[in-house]
């Protein structure tokens, strides 16, 4: 191998020791220059996990054989990456009904993934990335979040290692290891496309600041992991989007969506404790709604004037309890704005909401038989599922 080569191949073994540095792998490859930049070793925070036992560290031997393999650094990175976290994921089998991914929480046997995962369950095994299969069963299920909690008669687990918010970034590069389509222990590689999505699922549940990704999420996948190249979980890959142009509403390409590590841990953390979620979170306004347009079309509002108002843009209250009845909305308002930002449906107003916290006080601009009107209205918890 050429010498200088060697050297730039060195450098980088001493970028990646320093850990949660950005390492910058400048690479000459027939005069022209190669630059990758990444990042390494980000924070993670997991209460009570132990870390799951470390592959080898990267050093100069493992790098010059995989020079010698004509395996890039950026390779041995991802390489290392998948080695750490897929000993967290496991292949949970819902007999009879279908199967998913899961993640190791705990090494004592208690393991997170999606409630869709295990939905309708009567028999529920768990196989471990080394091939051991054990029977599982439900702890606790949280439907609003999408997320439940099995657990297996074991000990010694490899734990996974759990982001802490903010230690990841759009544009991160990010691996999702799963068990798709039933094929075990795979993984599809990608970015954080963005944060703070919020998606609805096919149960109707909607997951707020979800992390969308353009690592390939496919059936299967649920439940798995999304990691970074430190190999720490950011999140549990939950579902992909559709698109209704593409085959009567198939699957869009790289746009997948996975609930925020920070959410995973506060949910298990409850659920593992008493079966059960005591505390959302989340903010609670009070009120059911749908597209004030929809409702007009089908004859649901008139404005107060016998049909002939005009178009009324909004989410239209179909129910009203909690916060949003004591401040005095009443069903039948249109939601025109949410804190002076417009409101054009029923999805505007729960990503509205999702950006709020309980005890938060927000202004809501309501259309009531044509006449516009303020409220302010204090949020609520909202009531666990």
């Amino acid at each position: 191998m050429n010498p200088r080569r060697i050297a730039r191949l060195l450098a980088v073994v001493i970028a990646l020791a320093l850990g949660g540095l950005v390492a910058a792998i400048v690479i000459g490859v027939g005069g022209l220059v190669a630059v990758a930049v990444f990042t390494i070793g980000g924070h993670a925070s997991h209460e009570g996990a132990a870390s799951p036992a470390t592959p080898p560290a990267l050093n100069t031997a493992n790098l010059q054989s995989a020079a010698t393999r004509g395996v890039t650094p950026n390779d041995v990175v991802t390489e290392r990456a998948f080695a750490v976290a897929s000993r967290s994921v496991v292949y949970v089998d819902n007999v009879g009904i279908g199967s998913g991914s899961g993640v190791i929480y705990d090494t004592t046997g208690d393991i997170v993934t999606n409630a869709h995962v295990v939905a309708g369950a009567q028999s529920l095994r768990v196989t471990l990335a080394t091939g051991k299969s054990y029977s599982a069963r439900l702890v606790g299920t949280d439907t609003a979040d999408d997320l439940v909690i099995v657990h297996i008669d074991a000990t010694g687990l490899p734990a996974a290692r759990f982001a802490a918010s903010g230690t990841y970034r759009v544009a991160q590069m990010a691996l999702a290891i799963g068990n798709p389509l039933g094929l075990k222990q795979s993984v599809t590689a990608g970015l954080v496309s963005a944060l703070d999505r919020t998606v609805q699922e096919g149960n109707g549940a909607y997951l707020p600041n979800a992390i969308q990704t353009s690592a390939p999420i496919n059936p299967g996948n649920s439940g798995g992991a999304l990691v970074t190249l430190d190999g720490v979980v950011i999140g549990i890959p939950t579902l992909e989007a559709t698109d209704p142009q593409n085959n009567n509403g198939g699957a869009a390409q790289g746009i997948g969506f996975a609930v925020p590590s920070s959410r995973v841990t506060y949910i298990a953390r409850q659920l593992i404790a008493t079966g059960s979620v005591a505390h959302t979170g989340r903010a609670y306004l009070g009120v059911g709604a749908t597209d004030a347009q929809q409702s007009q079309a089908q004859g649901f509002y008139n404005g107060g004037n016998g049909g002939n108002a005009p178009s009324i843009v909004g989410a239209i209250v179909q129910t009203v309890s909690g916060p949003a009845a004591q401040a005095g909305v009443q069903q039948g308002d249109v939601i025109t704005a949410f804190n002076g930002v417009s409101i054009s449906g029923q999805d505007d107003l729960l990503t509205a909401l999702a950006h709020q916290k309980p005890g938060d006080t927000v202004t809501l601009t309501l259309d009531r038989n044509g006449g516009s009107i303020s409220v302010r209205v204090q949020l609520g918890e909202l009531p666990a599922s």
